[in-house]
């Protein structure tokens, strides 16, 4: 027995030099971990931060590009619906040109005057009243005229006229008389 704690105090003896070195080695292992804990620590707070920036650039970009898509979007859509809106009301003026020939022929069928009858029309009772006009304005001076003609016809008319009812008179008392 004495050989065999002999044998472990004598690798004791050796052991030791292994044993301060695993420990030396292992006490290096443990601060290097916490150099490299502490260096992630400081450079992962860079890391973040560049990443955050980065980002933020990204993030801008895309948004003046998705900006450009939707003002593009816009301009096709406001043209497109111009289109529309002309093809729409080019085919309503046809529609309503349409309606208003058909509405026309029923209304010419009932004998109802169309507008271009109506303006003739009017046309027509305003040159008229202009020739009353021009009539009426001639006229004081034709009836003057007339009366003038009036008064000098009237006399010999009025001596004529008590001869021809004494020949009224006459005949109508001859009458009986023929008759009895």
């Amino acid at each position: 027995m004495v050989k065999k704690l002999n044998k472990t105090a004598a690798s004791k003896k050796t052991n030791t030099p292994l044993k301060g070195s695993v420990r030396d080695s292992a006490q290096q292992i443990w601060q290097a971990g916490l150099g490299a804990f502490n260096k992630a620590q400081a450079e992962g707070t860079k890391a973040f931060e560049a990443l955050v920036k980065e980002g933020v650039s990204l993030q801008r970009k895309t948004q003046s590009v998705a900006e450009e898509k939707i003002s593009e979007a816009t301009s096709k859509m406001s043209t497109m619906a111009t289109d529309i809106s002309s093809k729409a009301s080019g085919q309503w003026d046809k529609l309503e040109g349409i309606f208003e020939d058909r509405v026309a022929k029923a209304l010419n069928k009932l004998g109802v005057p169309s507008a271009k009858d109506v303006n003739a029309l009017i046309a027509r009772i305003d040159e008229l009243n202009k020739s009353v006009q021009k009539l009426s304005v001639k006229a004081p001076a034709a009836k003057a005229v007339a009366k003038k003609v009036a008064k000098t016809a009237a006399k010999p008319v009025a001596k004529a006229a008590p001869k021809r009812a004494a020949a009224r008179k006459r005949a109508t008392t001859a009458r009986p008389a023929a008759a009895a």
